[in-house]
């Protein structure tokens, strides 16, 4: 099983890098893992992944980062697995009032390789090995600072976790049929621009521990399953 692990940046995993066992950084003919940092935002994002699937080939990709969240009663630092994705940017403000590409019937809520109008993550329960708690997610190319957008992204699209990349992944993992996984933890609250009050190391640190249990459990799983 060829297992490719993608982040925005390299800080979001390089402790699990430094830390993962040697064995799974190898070629190996059963199990072996990849990292890889794509670059910030849905173009950087996708042109990279695109790239780095076509050399590696992988069995299944996964993404991890930071992200924003809508909802205040979230405590920070908490890891999600992201169910489905929506793009949250991508359309006009017309008579103060936002539309995107199925509001504007640029596109059918089937189109492929959207469902109902999401980028759904069909491999989740199979791949979803720690049985993380689920949240949708929403992708942006500009960070949400203003209340009104936020209001949309919440009552509109019914997200939780706001990333610049995550709907890159569900776009090219179906599109491609390549299973993924997107792991998220929470290191601010959308709107809030004080720093001070985010909780990055704290989200970060998380994330990798989670991302560590994750790849020994896939490990174990992947020999039950005599890949």
């Amino acid at each position: 099983m060829r297992v490719l692990i993608t982040a925005a940046t390299k800080g979001e995993w390089m402790p699990s890098f430094q830390k993962i066992n040697p064995k799974f950084v190898k070629d190996h003919n059963k199990f072996s893992v990849r990292f890889h940092e794509s670059g910030i935002g849905l173009l950087a994002s996708s042109v990279s992944l695109m790239k780095v699937i076509y050399e590696q080939k992988p069995d299944l990709m996964i993404q991890v980062g930071i992200a924003g969240c809508l909802d205040t009663t979230i405590p920070l630092g908490k890891v999600f697995a992201i169910k489905d994705e929506v793009i949250g940017d991508l359309g006009v403000q017309e008579n103060k009032q936002w539309k995107d590409l199925f509001d504007m019937q640029f596109l059918k809520s089937s189109s492929a390789p959207f469902e109902k109008k999401v980028l759904p993550n069909k491999w989740l329960k199979q791949y979803n090995v720690l049985k993380l708690p689920i949240k949708k997610g929403v992708s942006v190319n500009t960070i949400s600072t203003q209340k009104d957008k936020i209001k949309t992204l919440s009552a509109k699209y019914k997200a939780t976790l706001e990333s610049m990349e995550g709907a890159s992944l569900h776009y090219i993992g179906n599109d491609l049929n390549i299973p993924f996984i997107q792991i998220r933890a929470v290191s601010n609250y959308i709107g809030e621009r004080n720093k001070l009050k985010w909780k990055m190391s704290e989200a970060i640190h998380n994330l990798n521990e989670t991302l560590l249990n994750y790849v020994d459990a896939l490990y174990k799983t992947s020999n039950n399953a005599n890949y």
